[in-house]
């Protein structure tokens, strides 16, 4: 059965400006033809607020990434749709920006050339400069701007990737395990940074990972793709709307407890 998640609302909507709304409907997603047909996802349906951060979460090969894939026009649905605000997604679509787990640097560029490469075509020169400077303040790379990629540490290659896809001033910011490379320390320091981000860049953040910390610690609401008895796919078999404003006490008892409840929809043991 199809279950339309509640969609949420932005209080702030100011913030929520430039951000845009998403909704997926009936999404399916399979791959091969005839016998040999393998679906990873079926009957999606759902709504993003403008400016909300969700979270998906799941286990590896249940779509999460298909999911985002299909969102920025990198791939097309088998059935259904994804659109965003008013407009259905055809192709690679200019309203999203993409950040994957590995920065994708370019490596003979500096971290400025990289940033730059974000820019939406037609970005005079000054205005690009502009731009491309303020990211490199925003992200904390500003006295690393005329480095190169192999001069610089995972953590701030990665803060290069995050500025690099701000640049496209999307509506919709796709992440996919952002900081899942990254040691712990540094990866926590990327969550508050992305915290940090939200407000000064207001945008719709999804936001895939396998963090349970991470979802609870940077998403209003939660959504849990997996098996729901059927055998043609993932679909979402859980939602979670997270409690209190960011950033979050990561040792509350509240967020302890939807920390072992989201770890048994896993199916993990919570320790």
């Amino acid at each position: 059965m199809t279950a339309v998640l509640p969609h949420p609302v932005v209080t702030d909507r100011s913030s929520a400006a430039r951000a845009l709304p998403v909704s997926f409907r009936s999404l399916r997603r399979s791959f091969g033809s005839g016998p040999s047909t393998h679906t990873v996802l079926r009957d999606v349906t759902f709504d993003v607020a403008a400016g909300e951060v969700l979270a998906i979460l799941g286990p590896s090969g249940c779509g999460k990434s298909t999911l985002l894939r299909a969102t920025a026009g990198l791939d097309a649905p088998s059935a259904g749709s994804v659109v965003i605000r008013d407009t259905p997604v055809e192709g690679i679509d200019p309203r999203c920006a993409f950040a994957f787990q590995e920065p994708r640097l370019l490596p003979w560029h500096t971290l400025q050339a990289n940033i730059a490469i974000g820019l939406p075509k037609g970005s005079s020169a000054k205005e690009g400069k502009a731009k491309v400077a303020r990211l490199l303040d925003l992200v904390g790379l500003s006295p690393f701007a005329k480095h190169r990629p192999r001069e610089v540490s995972g953590g701030m290659a990665q803060r290069a990737s995050l500025a690099r896809a701000l640049a496209r001033n999307p509506g919709v910011l796709l992440l996919d395990e952002p900081f899942g490379a990254l040691d712990a320390l540094t990866r926590i320091k990327m969550q508050d940074l992305l915290l940090d981000v939200h407000r000064a860049e207001p945008t719709t953040v999804l936001l895939v990972t396998h963090d349970v910390d991470e979802a609870l610690q940077l998403a209003d609401r939660i959504i849990v793709l997996g098996s729901d008895g059927g055998d043609s796919g993932a679909t979402i078999v859980r939602t979670i709307e997270v409690p209190g404003s960011r950033p979050r006490d990561r040792a509350s008892a509240e967020l302890a407890s939807l920390r072992g409840s989201l770890l048994a929809s896993l199916g993990v043991g919570a320790h």
